[in-house]
């Protein structure tokens, strides 16, 4: 087989029309591996959580521990959660390793190829007019080697095999009456229930929302007759950012030369983003930097004075040789054809016990 990298991102979050024109989604994702492959940022066992396609947990085999991915999370959630929550992936990296090892039985497979079992599960939900939610749709759904292998049929309770592989698995799985209720009575309710608990904490946050601190700053370049005209927008959260360096009444784009670092971890839990262009020291122009930050309320310009900084701003006010630590989480599989289709771990935990069900092996 030829090497082939693919990167599938199940469970992202949807918004689309309903009766107040929002959807919402919550979903698990649990993705592993038959054995390791040894390049960094892929790792054997990874799961996470996500809120409207954004992650808000987070757990893999080299780190072996579920941390929050939001500032709403990890201020929201008892400790309790978490240590349950580490349990529960615990166990679950272990189920997975049984149960690739009985598919591998199962299709004739030997342990020259990677192998990748997912598992993915969650709702949708849609807001109504009182501001409660309504259950959309639910999904649960596992994937071998990138092919669809077995899913809840959430309106029949039933599973659905597409491969002659997986009818075995259904069978047994159908006749388990007890499996069926609890994972209907898991997506249609206890899932939405966990989604209007998360939504209503990102609210709460929101309205805490930090306002931005704005730069509008210039300094040499490396071409003696030009230069790096810099607008810094930090501190602010949540993420959601515009910024636009304007030429006169023209906002300027990569054509004209425009770098953006994109939005960045303060590391505090705020953040960042810095827009640079080269311009030339003879450009008598009016420059000008705009940030929106609709959570906070600002809406802030700045104009450019035509005087370069020796000491230009880095994040929070702080000197450029502070350096921001990024953290990228990197979901993908390399190695022979290895897809990587999201598995979502029923993974929510409700303190003073852990909620997260236990699968089944798929023998």
């Amino acid at each position: 087989m030829n090497p082939v990298t693919a990167f599938i991102l199940l469970g992202t979050g949807l918004m689309t029309g309903t009766v107040t024109g929002e959807r919402h989604s919550l979903t698990y994702i649990y993705t592993a591996l038959s054995k390791p492959v040894g390049l960094p940022g892929i790792h054997e066992f990874t799961a996470m959580g996500m809120l409207d396609g954004r992650m808000i947990d987070y757990f893999d085999s080299d780190n072996p521990k579920k941390v929050p991915k939001e500032k709403w999370m990890k201020e929201n959630l008892q400790p309790d959660y978490w240590e349950k929550g580490t349990q529960s992936r615990q166990s679950k990296q272990q189920w997975f390793k049984v149960n690739i090892g009985i598919l591998k039985e199962r299709m004739r497979q030997n342990d020259s190829d990677i192998h990748v079992l997912q598992w993915m599960h969650g709702c949708e939900g849609d807001v109504q007019s009182d501001g409660n939610l309504k259950f959309h749709r639910g999904m649960d759904m596992y994937s071998y080697d990138g092919n669809d292998f077995l899913s809840f049929d959430d309106a029949n309770s039933v599973w659905v095999a597409p491969t002659d592989e997986a009818v075995q698995t259904k069978r047994k799985w159908d006749d388990v009456q007890v499996l069926k209720e609890y994972t209907k009575g898991y997506l249609e309710k206890e899932c939405i229930e966990w989604l209007s608990k998360f939504m209503r904490f990102e609210k709460e946050q929101l309205k805490a929302a930090s306002k931005p601190k704005v730069y509008l700053f210039a300094k040499d370049s490396k071409v003696k007759t030009n230069t790096i005209l810099t607008c810094l927008a930090t501190g602010f959260y949540p993420k959601d950012i515009i910024l636009k360096i304007k030429r006169g009444d023209r906002v300027l784009t990569r054509e004209d030369g425009l770098v953006t670092s994109g939005v960045r971890p303060n590391g505090d839990d705020t953040y960042q983003r810095r827009d640079s262009v080269e311009i030339l020291k003879t450009d008598k122009s009016e420059y000008t930097c705009e940030v929106i930050h609709e959570a906070s309320g600002v809406w802030e310009k700045k104009d450019w004075s035509k005087k370069l900084d020796l000491q230009p701003p880095g994040p929070g006010g702080l000197p450029t040789y502070v350096v921001v630590k990024l953290t990228v989480v990197i979901v993908a599989v390399i190695i022979g054809v290895v897809v990587l289709v999201i598995f979502n771990t029923r993974c929510i935990a409700a303190p003073p016990r852990h909620t997260e069900r236990q699968p089944v092996h798929l023998s």
